[in-house]
């Protein structure tokens, strides 16, 4: 299992982390399997959605905020990020991504990204590479 280390700048934020995760594929020297991707984190998750188009990820996390609102005097959770826990459990905490020729085998548009909902933070992002 590799652990990757990423940080965030904003209270909510998608960060495209395909490359990194590609480069774990890549060194694993695996040609054919599948690789696990997984966030330990209550307020944050993980997704693949389109890469080509930075507005995208403008309009998700907008929706997000528009389904699940900041204001506190819905939740009972005294911490004040309930509404980063619900997204988290919207989005989800992990991934599974065919490999082929040792590279994910992801659509033309399709990026991985780590979701944060409760930030500025850093975060882990753990990797399993399986061959078969």
């Amino acid at each position: 299992m590799i652990t990757l280390t990423v940080e965030t700048r904003e209270h909510a934020q998608m960060v495209d982390v395909t490359s990194e995760i590609q480069a774990v594929v890549r060194d694993s020297k695996v040609d054919a399997g599948v690789v696990h991707i997984y966030v330990p984190h209550t307020t944050a998750g993980i997704t693949i959605n389109e890469n080509a188009d930075p507005s995208v990820r403008h309009d998700i996390l907008a929706d997000l905020d528009r389904i699940v609102p900041w204001s506190q005097r819905y939740y009972h959770h005294s911490e004040g990020n309930s509404a980063g826990h619900l997204k988290s459990s919207l989005v989800g905490c992990c991934q599974t991504v065919i490999i082929e020729h040792s590279r994910m085998v992801l659509g033309t548009w399709q990026g991985v990204y780590f979701c944060e909902f409760d930030g500025p933070r850093t975060r882990k992002l753990y990797i399993k590479v399986i061959e078969g």
